[in-house]
């Protein structure tokens, strides 16, 4: 099964990082975070990526042209055919990786259905590449070969950002820190059947469009994931996903 992973977004919310990277590109413990999503499906299996780009899509495309020399020893013979030798094996080996060039202002469905050719007509899984989970990617794939519809949405219920109050006639009788919202969402880690396309074209957004009228025939389900989950959509949350990786303590890490 091969992993279609949206990486071209403009990430405006982290401008901190983003202004001179893409998101994908930004580092949690030394690494690029979309580094640790590949690891984590690697982990079950999933080595065949496919990266949809786009805004400063360069980086990436030069990121992974040299993965095996930036992540290894190695020596270079200068004679005419300037070969590479790699002395050390890499955990990335047994990856493949296509680059797709989807655009700076394409659309999240856009860019999957731009990428198309690159996914054989086969089953395959979807995420975004700035969020990280302990999903599990088997269990995932179970459950979706099991209902034997289109998609498969993971969703998730996010710790609230704010502390919330309880009050009586304006007493307050009770206060909990960032509690586990009530709410699920979407969390991403999709898989799909080729059908989708039948829902896509080149200006469509996943979100809003795709999955709204997959919701509306009935082709959509969804994968409830209990464990962890971190989108990273602020300096400050690549600053806490940073800690948890620095203190040893990441739990996307299933490699």
């Amino acid at each position: 099964m091969k992993l279609a992973i949206l990486a071209g977004g403009l990430g405006t919310r982290l401008r901190e990082e983003t202004e001179f990277k893409p998101k994908p590109m930004v580092e949690i413990g030394g690494m690029p975070i979309i580094w640790h999503i590949m690891s984590g499906y690697a982990s079950y299996g999933v080595t065949n990526f496919v990266v949809c780009t786009g805004y400063k899509g360069e980086i990436i495309r030069n990121y992974f042209r040299n993965l095996d020399s930036n992540t290894s020893n190695f020596t270079i013979n200068y004679k005419p055919d300037k070969k590479i030798s790699i002395h050390n094996s890499f955990k990335e080996k047994d990856w493949e990786v296509t680059l797709v060039d989807t655009g700076p202002k394409t659309n999240t469905g856009g860019r999957i259905h731009l990428a198309k050719e690159f996914l054989d007509n086969e089953t395959f899984a979807c995420t975004y590449g700035d969020g990280l989970s302990n999903v599990n990617i088997k269990s995932l794939i179970d459950f979706h070969k099991a209902h034997k519809r289109i998609a498969t949405m993971t969703i998730v219920r996010p710790n609230s950002r704010f502390g919330v109050v309880s009050q009586d006639n304006g007493l307050v009788t009770e206060f909990e820190e960032k509690p586990i919202s009530k709410a699920w969402i979407n969390a991403g880690f999709f898989i799909f059947e080729p059908e989708i396309f039948n829902y896509m074209d080149s200006d469509c957004v996943l979100e809003s469009n795709v999955l709204v009228n997959l919701t509306d025939d009935s082709q959509l389900m969804a994968f409830e994931h209990e464990g962890f989950w971190q989108a990273m959509d602020t300096y400050r949350e690549s600053i806490q996903l940073n800690e948890l990786w620095e203190n040893g303590n990441a739990p996307w890490k299933t490699w």
